[in-house]
């Protein structure tokens, strides 16, 4: 069934002008066939006024745990549950990020990852947070479980992801840190820095050696001091490297946030980090085994009060950060086209004629009114 959305802006298509407000799209078929603005509308068999809001590319979520009170560790109901409610917001496809877990569990996990990939093209594939990461700077991964990357688990893990495994973040100073990144990269898999004590020089080193993502920049790594800059300056000053930024207002300052907008913007993947929380209420969780509790919307571990993700959605992280002062577009291709590519899915996060017909449909305030996946109505 073909669908047209008119009287919009249309971000996200390189053929019209964002400034308008009198622009359209039409899908058929799974892809957009069509766009422009002005002028006699195609017919189609829907037709949808946008009433002046704003059609953007679906949402990419490259870093998230769960939603609507279920983990995505916890097999594939609460996957369908969590990603039911991201959808809703927006999120149309999304990398299913695994919490530490011991290495027979986390293959086991990963396969079954593998297979719904199969079956559902909005599941992307997973990200593995752990178990390679530094005691340290654990946030709410299991201490005990974590471990140094050694050849016989990565190559386990590589091999239980049937190419399915999209990322995993490492700690670079751990010992074999950077043979796996290169096993990792060979394998396909983007690497990202990320709960980590590395300084400057070893999270440049890390990047040499193939890495090209920093997992939620300023979070659980060493901030930027005038004499030590740390992770995020090598991340910021390295064109190859995405940042992963988490836009709920509590993880990093949206002031801060904008700025990093400022320095490369074109380089920045907002990404949820949500756990089973988000779209859900506060209350009592679970996080990797360790006890979460969730008030007023933030949630921290039961045990010593670090933060354990987020409750956040893609379309609040949106309007955050274009509350922000970023600009609208900037903030959308944050939200899909740059975290598509830094998984190697070029294809994703745009509206141009032949894309998936991926979309959402945003009113002046900039909430969700409407969801296309491949086209079809969510």
């Amino acid at each position: 069934m073909s669908t047209l959305v008119h009287s919009v802006r249309l971000l996200g298509s390189a053929a019209v002008d964002s400034g308008r407000d009198d622009a359209w799209a039409l899908f058929d078929g799974g892809r957009v066939v069509a766009a422009g603005a002005g002028g006699e509308l195609p017919r189609a068999d829907e037709t949808v006024d946008g009433g002046g809001g704003c059609l953007v590319p679906g949402f990419v979520d490259i870093h998230g745990h769960g939603g609507g009170g279920a983990g995505f560790d916890d097999g594939p109901d609460a996957i369908a549950t969590g990603r039911a409610i991201h959808r809703a917001h927006g999120t149309t496809r999304a990398v299913l990020s695994l919490i530490t877990a011991p290495i027979d569990e986390l293959a086991a996990r990963v396969a079954m990852v593998a297979d719904l990939c199969d079956a559902d093209p909005t599941i992307l594939g997973s990200h593995l947070e752990g178990p390679f990461l530094d005691p340290g700077h654990k946030g709410a991964h299991t201490e005990s479980l974590l471990r140094a990357p050694d050849a016989a688990s990565v190559d386990r893990l590589i091999e239980a992801g049937r190419g399915t495994i999209r990322q995993v973040t490492l700690a670079p100073e751990r010992p074999g840190a950077f043979n796996a990144i290169r096993r990792f990269v060979d394998a396909g898999v983007a690497v990202a820095v990320g709960h980590t004590d590395a300084d400057a020089a070893t999270t440049r080193r890390a990047f040499d050696a193939g890495a090209t993502l920093l997992t939620h920049a300023f979070n659980a790594m060493p901030g930027i001091h005038h004499r030590a800059p740390g992770p995020v300056v090598s991340a910021l000053r390295d064109d190859r490297v995405t940042l992963e930024v988490i836009a709920d207002g509590v993880h990093v300052d949206l002031e801060l946030i904008a700025t990093l907008f400022t320095v490369a913007g074109d380089r920045i993947a907002l990404i949820t980090d949500a756990m089973a929380a988000a779209g859900s209420q506060d209350g009592r969780y679970e996080l990797g085994g360790l006890a979460v509790r969730v008030t007023d919307g933030v949630a921290r571990l039961e045990a010593g009060g670090a933060i354990a993700g987020s409750t956040l959605t893609q379309d609040a992280a949106l309007r955050h950060v274009a509350g922000a002062g970023v600009p609208l577009d900037v903030v959308v291709h944050a939200l899909g086209a740059q975290p598509a590519r830094a998984i190697g899915r070029d294809d994703l996060g745009s509206l141009d004629v032949g894309a998936l017909a991926d979309a959402v449909l945003l009113d002046d305030a900039l909430a969700v009114r409407r969801v296309w996946v491949a086209g079809s109505p969510v």
